[in-house]
């Protein structure tokens, strides 16, 4: 009912999302993902936990004749996911599954690229969220090994997997992706300058053979700190986040 729902607009209304008053609601995170991934017109795109489909709209918003595919495990973001696909104008299917048990027509299908904003907190070593909705898209109750096994094994040969993930469980996703890809790239998001960097976007390739790469970090905000109410984006991340301009990892 939309009573319970607002509806917000992405890269400056080339995508119109509905999602929940309450609950999660997509933020920056998953459009720098979509912005990341080097998708081309016509390939075979898969988001895991696409929550409302924030991050595969924007990105077929920027890279025409995609056929995507989403998987959530919450009827009602599933349901969301279809409805904003239809308005949208995006080619999707939306299957309402946990990724540790996907439908058996998925488990034969094979991407281009698999991407996923995984839940952020380990949910052993923090606090709940009061909305259940928030709570499963923050707290991870899907071990974050899952998430990267189901994405290297639905990847065809020379697919990238890309993650947005925090910083601080950098070490853990690099150890678990080196067991199941190769061409391992690292890009930081640095929110200042001086500030560590509190999120980065990760990507493996299926069958890469090439070095491991740590990217110079990305400055998403101008200055050393945010001094008046107004936006403070660098010009990079305002063409990401308004035009629909990639994020590559260069």
């Amino acid at each position: 009912m939309t009573e319970n729902l607002t509806k917000n607009d992405f890269l400056n209304g080339r995508v119109r999302l509905w999602q929940p008053k309450g609950g999660y609601r997509a933020g920056v995170d998953p459009v720098l993902l979509a912005a990341s991934i080097p998708a081309k017109p016509g390939n075979l795109v898969l988001e895991l936990g696409c929550g409302a489909g924030a991050a595969f709209m924007c990105l077929a918003a920027r890279v025409q004749g995609l056929v995507c595919h989403g998987v959530e495990m919450q009827d009602t973001y599933a349901a969301l996911a279809r409805q904003n696909a239809a308005e949208n104008h995006t080619d999707a299917t939306i299957w309402v599954s946990d990724i540790e048990d996907l439908p058996a027509d998925l488990r034969h299908m094979q991407f281009d690229h698999v991407f996923a904003n995984p839940p952020y907190f380990d949910r052993a070593a923090s606090t709940a969220a009061h909305d259940p909705g928030r709570d499963f898209a923050m707290g991870e109750g899907t071990a974050l090994a899952v998430w990267v096994a189901v994405a290297a094994k639905r990847l065809a040969a020379k697919g990238t997997a890309t993650f947005i993930h925090r910083a601080e469980r950098l070490p853990e996703l690099l150890s678990l992706m080196q067991t199941k890809l190769g061409s391992l790239e690292v890009l930081p998001l640095q929110p200042r300058v001086g500030k560590d960097a509190g999120l980065v976007l990760v990507r493996g390739r299926k069958g890469g053979r090439a070095a491991f790469r740590l990217h110079a970090p990305v400055m998403l905000h101008e200055g050393e700190k945010h001094i008046s109410d107004g936006e403070s984006y660098t010009p990079q991340i305002r063409a990401v986040l308004r035009d629909g301009a990639p994020l590559p990892f260069a």
